[in-house]
């Protein structure tokens, strides 16, 4: 389907590559709430671990079963390095200035992105022990470690309300990806809210 021409109706069938259970989840949270356009059937796969998120996004994207094909992945520590690698092998790949097109990060961490639904925050480190107290005050959720059972505890907490709360209050937030905090992901959802389906194509035509 990569490549399709702009007339063919078909709703665009995209898959995002969750670097973890964080951002599957959050995901499919998102889409559980209809915030994005009928115009997208959106797909998330946890690639259970940011190694092996381009070995993911590589099968996906040349199994020709999607309109487009995106990556999910938080950018500190050792997920850092792993993060300029799969720029740098996109990048290559396509012989294209094309990565942050097709990624989606939050650095330090996606839990920049999904603590701004309750307040404005300015995560500094990935660690989970360095985030418990404010996770706790935010969402209840005591001794946060990412644990199945506390995700889903978490994703509950997300609603529509709050997901404009998080919107605005990441409006202000660098989307340069050397910064902390930072995220990017305000371009995605402006464009999955959107029925006007263009910018796939807009990003296909770079990868040829």
């Amino acid at each position: 389907m990569i490549g399709l021409p702009i007339e063919y109706k078909e709703n665009r069938r995209i898959c995002i590559v969750c670097e973890g259970y964080e951002e599957k989840e959050y995901v499919d949270k998102l889409n559980s709430k209809a915030i994005f356009s009928e115009k997208y059937e959106i797909l998330p796969i946890n690639a259970k671990g940011i190694s092996n998120v381009f070995p993911v996004y590589q099968e996906k994207y040349q199994s020709n079963s999607y309109h487009l094909v995106l990556m999910f992945c938080d950018t500190d520590k050792v997920s850092r390095s792993e993060y300029l690698n799969i720029k740098k092998k996109i990048n290559e790949q396509y012989d294209n200035d094309v990565a942050d097109d097709l990624i989606i990060f939050g650095n330090p961490t996606t839990m920049q992105i999904i603590l701004s639904h309750f307040r404005k925050v300015e995560i500094t480190s990935q660690a989970k022990g360095s985030n418990r107290q404010l996770i706790e005050q935010l969402t209840g959720i005591e001794n946060y470690d990412a644990k199945d059972e506390q995700i889903k505890d978490l994703m509950q907490k997300i609603n529509r309300k709050n997901y404009e709360t998080m919107k605005q209050n990441l409006r202000d937030i660098s989307t340069d990806d050397t910064q902390k905090p930072s995220t990017n992901i305000l371009k995605f959802l402006d464009n999955l809210e959107n029925d006007n389906t263009s910018w796939i194509d807009e990003i296909n035509k770079k990868l040829v």
